[in-house]
């Protein structure tokens, strides 16, 4: 809230003449009240004061209560269900119950958050209410200096050149991104991408804040609630094994983690160099270590498969993600999942560094099938994600918001850099997302932080 105020005031002067021989000598009487001075002042002082107390940041604090909140309690019943089938009164079932117990509390916690944060809104609310209708009536009061109404004619153009930058805007406007046909997918475009639905640090803390997370796009029976982890513990760059969880509470909350390790050293050949990947059919599809290859491993059988991208494809921050001032580290390959299955992102010197999209076949071993070249320079982007075919690219805005701004309907080759959908950010850099086609949700790892966003479909 802030008060600008301009008064230009016109003093009614009476002018007497005397006449003292040849000199000419004029009275000037004011006619009107002195303009009080001390009243512009303090309504100037108390909007300061609401600016100070009414920020965007207080204002969102209630909204990710809710948004928290409302995660914790559908995990829980998902976890109840989970526990009232599968309960043997053995082990199993005293660490779920711990579990729910844990999530209990933290649903009490939330809640007696929430309701402090309400009522702390509720009297600002009351508050500032009055130090308005306090502004207001000064403020009218001191229209009445205002005898050339130069405040009511500055009120009528600032209300014309509000409805003509409306027209201008609806002029500019753009269609929206491209419609999928319900014959693909049945899912319409996507108009917005809400939340965070998840944020939570990991159990590694702010140890390492390049990893990716999610679950399998195409998970075997009876693994359709697990969650996988990756952290890259060596310069924040490579890996070389892979946590699961069983449900959203434990990866959470960091219980009952299973390992899988690609190779006992790190790093080493066909371990994990960078962020982005994807797990597929009970596989996790990565960038191999030091190559210009598509690593395949399978988490039962524990072997490795490879796929070479096109020799002149960029590897070892050739053609990484980045942004003004700043590189994602060995992000030139970027996998991605939809309703159809995986896919490769990356860049060649034959194409000029812009971004190809090539279709991973999950057979033993993986192969390339069909690719498609766009003219999206790779290092203007932030990260990329795949939904019914369609390839959608981020760019960095700023701290508090990512961009979702270009697209690329691999079926009907239309390129699109006019997108303009918003991502709300809890950090700084987004270092990995991804798609899951079985609940449209964005899986992100955000600078050690794991967090999910709900995408809205026309």
């Amino acid at each position: 809230m802030s008060q600008s105020v301009i008064l230009l005031i016109l003093i009614p002067l009476t002018f007497t003449q005397s006449a003292r021989g040849k000199d000419c000598v004029c009275d000037l009487k004011n006619s009107d009240p002195a303009f009080p001075k001390i009243k512009l002042t303090k309504v100037e002082t108390t909007a300061l004061q609401c600016i100070g107390t009414i920020t965007s940041e207080k204002m969102t604090d209630l909204d990710r209560l809710v948004l928290g909140l409302q995660q914790r309690i559908n995990q829980l019943e998902d976890n109840v269900i989970l526990l009232e089938k599968e309960d043997n009164s053995n082990l199993y079932g005293a660490v779920s119950l711990r579990i729910i117990e844990l999530e209990i509390i933290e649903i009490q916690e939330l809640l007696g958050k929430l309701n402090r944060t309400t009522n702390n809104y509720q009297h600002l609310s009351v508050q500032t209410a009055a130090q308005l209708e306090d502004m207001k009536d000064v403020m009218e009061e001191l229209e009445e200096f205002d005898s050339m109404q130069v405040v009511k004619k500055d009120r009528e153009n600032q209300r014309v050149k509000r409805d003509l930058d409306q027209c201008k805007d609806e002029l500019k406007a753009t269609a929206g991104p491209p419609t999928v046909p319900p014959a693909r997918c049945g899912l319409g475009r996507v108009v917005n991408v809400v939340g965070p639905r998840t944020y939570s640090l990991t159990v590694y803390g702010t140890s390492y804040t390049f990893g990716a997370w999610g679950r399998d796009a195409n998970p075997a029976p009876g693994d359709e609630n697990k969650y996988w982890l990756v952290v890259l513990s060596s310069s924040n760059v490579y890996g070389n094994f892979i946590r699961q969880y069983n449900t959203l509470s434990t990866i959470i909350l960091g219980i009952g983690p299973t390992d899988k390790y690609i190779s006992n050293t790190n790093p080493t050949t066909n371990t994990i160099q960078g962020p982005n990947m994807v797990m597929y059919g009970n596989a996790l599809y990565y960038n191999c270590y030091n190559t210009y290859s598509v690593c395949q491993f399978n988490m039962t059988t524990r072997s490795v498969s490879t796929v070479a991208l096109p020799s002149d494809a960029g590897y070892n921050n050739k053609f990484p993600f980045a942004h003004l001032g700043y590189t994602y580290s060995s992000t030139d390959m970027d996998f991605a999942t939809d309703e159809s299955g995986v896919y490769v992102i990356y860049a060649t010197t034959s194409n000029f560094g812009n971004v190809i999209i090539s279709k991973v076949e999950t057979s033993n071993p993986p192969v390339l099938n069909q690719t498609w070249s766009t003219s999206l320079h790779k290092r203007t982007v932030t990260n990329t994600f795949m939904v019914c075919g369609v390839l959608y690219a981020t760019r960095y805005l700023d701290k508090e918001t990512e961009e979702i701004f270009y697209s690329y309907d691999t079926q009907t080759k239309e390129e699109r850099f006019d997108l303009k959908i918003k991502i709300k950010k809890m950090q700084t850099n987004i270092e990995f997302l991804n798609y899951d086609p079985r609940d449209h949700l964005l899986y992100v790892y955000s600078d050690a932080y794991i967090l999910t966003y709900e995408l809205i479909f026309q």
